[in-house]
């Protein structure tokens, strides 16, 4: 019942923020500007949206091997299908994970590695986030007038740094440790948790190699809005959208909408149209971009529902 009302109180939030932004644009030019978009740039943006969620496959797949499960590659993909897919549906992207996590810990009897695993994919992700957002504001920072920038990425980096200081700092892992014994069955739990992910900093070549990937796709993202802005006939300076994708992305993660839509929306709008892009645009860039992911994640959950018999066979 939680869930049905939490569904319910996401889709009404989303159709307010939709229905108050649609209220501010003008709905006949944004049918217009969708009319004449340049589809070879859009089919260039589904490619390298394919290419994002293959590089994020190989970088989990990575992460498993590292923490010593090595597993058929069809079997980690269907996870990271229905995770990605679960992702819609969710408060959060943390639910997509919860539900990749208990596929792969079913045919792994693993759970606690599994979890690590999905753990050090966000981590990785996230730090790359952080590291294209801050080194495109270093250097584009003149560009930016808007003070909510520089407060919305100095939140998200000090928040990074708190994250990777608990986990890999020896003295604040045995703090860790001490705190969560006190939380008895769960704490223990989290504990052994903390202590998977704790050793996981000797696999310095891993880390490494999956902080590139990270990187890789961090980098394709912004790129792939800012074609998605070429395809709508909108030409601004390239910087903007490394430095405000990777916050809008953060905002949007918080899911107290269906699916990240209203907020993916709202941000978009909120910061694009701060340097020079129209409301109508932008609008149509978020949901160009949403489009994409939503169709790329009903891919992923239909190979996943279509190869049930191969999974039931796995498992015997």
């Amino acid at each position: 019942m939680r869930k049905i009302i939490s569904l319910i109180i996401r889709i009404i939030i989303s159709a307010v923020i939709l229905f108050l932004i649609f209220k501010q644009v003008d709905l006949g030019k944004i049918i217009q500007i969708v009319y004449r978009i340049n589809k070879s740039y859009l089919f260039f943006v589904f490619l390298l949206t394919l290419l994002i969620y293959f590089i994020g496959f190989l970088r989990w797949k990575m992460l498993l091997i590292g923490l010593g499960l090595s597993l058929d590659s069809f079997l980690i993909f269907k996870a990271f299908c229905i995770g990605y897919f679960s992702n819609l549906f969710f408060p959060s992207t943390i639910g997509g994970d919860f539900i990749r996590s208990v596929d792969l810990s079913l045919r792994t009897q693993k759970p606690r590695l599994v979890v690590a695993s999905v753990i050090l994919d966000r981590l990785s992700g996230y730090s790359a986030l952080v590291i294209i957002a801050t080194l495109a504001l270093v250097l584009g920072y003149r560009l930016i007038t808007d003070i909510v920038v520089f407060f919305v990425l100095g939140i998200i980096l000090v928040l990074l740094l708190g994250i990777l200081a608990i986990l890999f700092n020896n003295f604040l892992f045995f703090r860790a440790v001490k705190l969560l014994r006190y939380f008895g069955k769960a704490g223990e739990i989290l504990s052994k948790l903390h202590y998977e992910i704790y050793n996981f900093r000797n696999q310095k070549k891993i880390i490494i190699k999956n902080i590139i990937y990270s990187l890789v796709i961090q980098l394709i993202i912004p790129f792939l809005t800012y074609l998605i802005s070429l395809a709508l006939g909108t030409r601004i300076n390239p910087v903007y959208f490394f430095i405000l994708t990777p916050i809008i992305g953060v905002i949007s993660a918080l899911r107290i909408s269906v699916a990240g839509l209203g907020l993916r929306v709202a941000s978009t709008m909120y910061f694009f149209t701060r340097v020079g892009v129209s409301g109508e645009v932008a609008l149509a860039i978020a949901l160009l971009s949403f489009f994409i992911n939503f169709l790329l994640a009903v891919i992923g959950g239909s190979i996943y529902v279509l190869t049930f018999s191969y999974r039931r066979l796995q498992c015997n």
